[in-house]
């Protein structure tokens, strides 16, 4: 079978994706990589994928600059004649879904998280609405990665409930993110944010909170990790990010492309996010290396903690919650941060194993085949 997978990114699709692309390939399915062209497409040469240059602008609304990416979709699509596609992300999912159905080819969209615009009832948020509904009718199975999410699409007849299917995320490579000892004892514990640096992210609250603390905890460490967020909407620029670390509170620590190091420097993950995401790539990584983790009762990072048994959940937008959740652990003895951490690493292998969504998909090509 012939596979066409569309994306917004070479980075995502070879990062998030590389196991479930390997597992295709060992099935005999022969694979094609629509993605823009950034530092990673030449991985999918290494791997034995065709790759199709798809330039896109993820986040820009030109009418006639989306009109020719719907075209471009459906030239690659009717060029490389798939048996199936894949979509990840908003413009792939929608208009790859477009195309595939003009040409016959069953297409099966991921819905990684909802964003902002499903919160919103602007004309905008309702062109997307209409779009989702059109694009996917045809859809024998779309994925989507958190409860709320799957309710709100059945719910809104975006979808029917036939072609709802819930994933745990993206899953985790376990293999590749072990466990590892937590470094810290006592107050001399570190905190790590890992994501964009983008507002919705709870960075700004990860600041505040860090600072309340810091007077009473003077050994405990803050860290944020990730890419800046300039030109984003809401996004942190370098300059940003030097005024929120310049009273030396918080350590920047910049995008990385192996996030193991510093994640296994960190005794607690945070991610005090209130954008709708599917399932946080960052808390599912860290529950796999066995931190505690403390996030957002948002859906999709709630999903990821236990309340009390491996991390806390806080309210969003809140600071203060926030503060609220680290002082709590870092006045936790050590046997107890230990048996947190041993808990993420049991969510992990119970719920969040890469092989689980890795089967969904297998088993969904079989069936549109």
């Amino acid at each position: 079978m012939r596979i066409l997978l569309v994306a917004n990114s070479s980075f995502k699709l070879i990062n998030f994706r590389r196991s479930l692309l390997q597992q295709l390939q060992r099935e005999g399915h022969e694979l094609v990589a629509a993605t823009p062209r950034d530092e990673y497409t030449s991985e999918f040469q290494k791997m034995g994928v065709t790759y199709v240059e798809l330039p896109m602008d993820a986040t820009g609304t030109s009418v006639v600059a989306e009109l020719k990416l719907l075209l471009r979709i459906f030239e690659i699509t009717r060029k490389h004649k798939p048996d199936a596609a894949l979509g990840f992300t908003i413009k792939p999912n929608i208009y790859g879904a477009m195309s595939s159905r003009l040409l016959g080819v069953p297409f099966i969209p991921n819905i990684t998280g909802m964003g902002s615009v499903f919160d919103r009832d602007d004309l905008f948020a309702r062109l997307i609405k209409t779009l989702y509904k059109t694009a996917f009718r045809r859809c024998p199975r779309v994925f989507l990665q958190n409860p709320e999410d799957l309710a709100y699409f059945v719910r809104s007849g975006l979808i029917t409930k036939q072609q709802a299917c819930l994933l745990p995320g993206s899953g985790v490579d376990l293999t590749n993110f072990q466990i590892t000892a937590l470094p810290g004892t006592g107050s001399q514990r570190t905190f790590t944010l890992v994501a964009r640096m983008l507002k919705e992210k709870g960075v700004l609250e990860f600041v505040e909170a860090a600072r309340a603390l810091a007077p009473n905890f003077p050994d405990a460490r803050f860290v944020l990790l990730g890419p800046s967020g300039s030109g984003k909407a809401g996004g942190l620029d370098e300059a940003d990010i030097k005024r929120l670390t310049a009273d030396g509170v918080v350590e920047y620590r910049g995008s990385v492309k192996d996030v193991r190091p510093v994640v296994a420097d960190a005794d607690c993950v945070v991610l005090p996010s209130y954008y709708r995401e599917g399932t946080p790539r960052s808390l599912l990584e860290a529950a796999a290396m066995g931190r505690p983790i403390i996030t957002t009762t948002m859906p999709g990072c709630k999903d990821v903690v236990d309340e009390g048994q491996n991390g806390f959940l806080c309210k969003p937008r809140s600071g203060q919650s926030i503060e609220t959740a680290m002082r709590q652990f870092l006045l936790m003895s050590e046997t107890a941060v230990n048996e947190m951490g041993s808990a993420s690493r049991r969510k992990a292998e119970q719920t969040f194993d890469e092989r689980i969504v890795i089967n969904h998909y297998t088993s969904v090509l079989q069936q549109a085949s």
